[in-house]
């Protein structure tokens, strides 16, 4: 055996007709270190580590979506009835007020005439008066503008404010709660146009795409996979362009909640947008610290209803929360009912124990108001607000606004909360996708490659963003 102990000599090896596993058939990986007899064991179904991945779904469940063909989303809404002044000032001698902060050239007229009658309140002393007639008028910029009132007071000495209501520190609140004239009166009354508000807004477009090597394609290979959308099944090489179809459709959510107007453009043709977090902060409530949990937490949504009173907010609103401020919630509506040893009583329950003790509360009602509580995934999932934690929830009021549409000429009944995306008959930019390259059957480049393009126009309308709350 002179070539015993070259490498050619293999022959303690005894192959096999038919695939058995045998003593003396096999390569051990000491004699073949490049492979293995017996490969590892390959479990084909994906494992569902982070469970539901996408965070969408909120606008869907609050709003609508609706095509638009213009790039510019202009719209009214009604202003205040009634007529009401903050931060007013008075005199030393308590014979005019001054309201400040006034719309630039804004007619005296306008504002409050003579005879007409107002409260006047710090918050503590309040009196009544009567304008007797207008001062002088200043006109700033800037919304500085400055009008004094003559007035003269009810049920009070000289026709004169009381003295805690006196002086240019004060600052006062008031309000027209009717008129007096006397007998034979002549152009008495003010002329008062509707007051509304525009608000304006654009669309955004945002692009996305998956690309994948033609090599790459031809490597078939299958995963079973149950996906977010609630099928499943197998899936090839497609399932990262499955997945960034689903980022895409989270993104087109995301930007509508996040997405801000820029000062200037960023760039070319890049503006930003309002979106729904911005219009809440410019034009609706925020109320911060909530500790609803804590020993005051009925009294600190009592503070919110107190405000809602005053926006004239309706009566049935969705509340989507993060974690805690929704566990804190469930604390403070269960501290409300008294449970346990020495006299059980479960309230609004139907005297239930079972379910008194399900403190998860998704609905409830609270003076004039009623809620549905919900968990928002966005400001749980780490990867998202979730990672942040300064927002809280968000209250957003149910049913639609009457506004006025600038195109159409008339009055339309809207979702508070909608999406406008651009669509016409030749183009539908709602949620747009195709593929080019070389590759599946796709002869649109010369680049050995598949793209699979995403693309999206649209912008989120908040309207009477004044009924809803941010909680930060």
């Amino acid at each position: 055996m002179a070539l015993a102990n070259t490498g050619a000599a293999l022959q303690h090896l005894t192959p096999r007709p038919v695939k058995g596993l045998f003593g003396d058939n096999y390569l051990s990986v000491t004699e073949m270190d490049f492979t293995q007899q017996f490969l590892p064991e390959v479990y084909e179904k994906e494992v569902e580590r982070y469970g539901k991945r996408t965070v969408g779904g909120f606008l869907r469940m609050v709003g609508a979506e609706m095509p638009m063909a213009s790039d510019r989303i202009v719209w009214s809404e009604q202003g205040r009835l009634h007529i009401a002044y903050d931060n007013v000032s008075s005199n030393g001698g308590g014979t005019t007020i001054t309201l400040t902060g006034l719309p630039t050239g804004t007619d005296p007229s306008s504002l409050i005439g003579v005879g007409q009658t107002l409260v006047i309140s710090n918050g503590t002393v309040t009196a009544k008066a009567r304008v007797d007639s207008m001062g002088a008028y200043a006109s700033g910029a800037n919304s500085t503008s400055t009008q004094v009132v003559n007035i003269k007071v009810y049920g009070e000495a000289g026709s004169a404010l009381p003295a805690a209501l006196r002086g240019a520190t004060t600052s006062l609140n008031i309000f027209v709660f009717g008129s007096e004239y006397a007998k034979g009166s002549a152009d008495v009354g003010n002329s008062f146009d509707a007051s509304f508000t525009t608000f304006e807004n654009k669309p955004i477009i945002l692009r996305d795409k998956y690309n994948v090597n033609g090599s790459d394609v031809a490597q078939i290979g299958w995963v079973e996979v149950t996906t977010e959308a609630g099928t499943g099944g197998y899936l090839w090489y497609l399932k990262s362009e499955h997945e960034s179809r689903l980022r895409f459709e989270d993104y087109l959510e995301m930007s509508m909640v996040e997405t801000e107007k820029a000062v200037g453009a960023i760039a070319t043709g890049v503006t930003g947008s309002e979106g729904m977090f911005e219009a809440i902060e410019s034009r609706g409530l925020v109320y911060n610290a909530t500790d609803f949990g804590g020993a005051n937490g009925l009294g600190q949504f009592d503070e919110i209803l107190a405000e809602l009173d005053k926006q004239g907010a309706i009566e049935e609103n969705m509340m989507f929360l993060d974690r805690a401020t929704s566990l804190g919630i469930d604390n403070m509506l269960a501290a409300q009912n008294s449970y346990g040893a020495g006299g059980t009583s479960y309230g609004v329950f139907d005297n239930s124990e079972d379910m008194a003790l399900n403190l998860g509360f998704s609905g409830f009602r609270r003076g004039s108001y009623d809620f549905y509580k919900t968990d928002w995934k966005y400001l749980n999932d780490s990867t998202t607000r979730g990672s942040i934690g300064d927002i809280e929830g968000v209250m957003v009021p149910a049913g639609t606004s009457t506004v006025y549409d600038e195109q159409l000429g008339t009055n339309i009944s809207r979702p508070f909360l909608h999406i406008r995306y651009r669509a016409n008959e030749a183009e539908d930019r709602r949620m747009k996708s195709w593929i080019t390259g070389s590759v599946g059957g796709n002869f649109t480049s010369a680049v050995d490659e598949m793209n699979v393009h995403f693309l999206s126009e649209r912008a989120l309308c908040v309207q009477a963003a004044n009924n809803f709350v941010l909680l930060k």
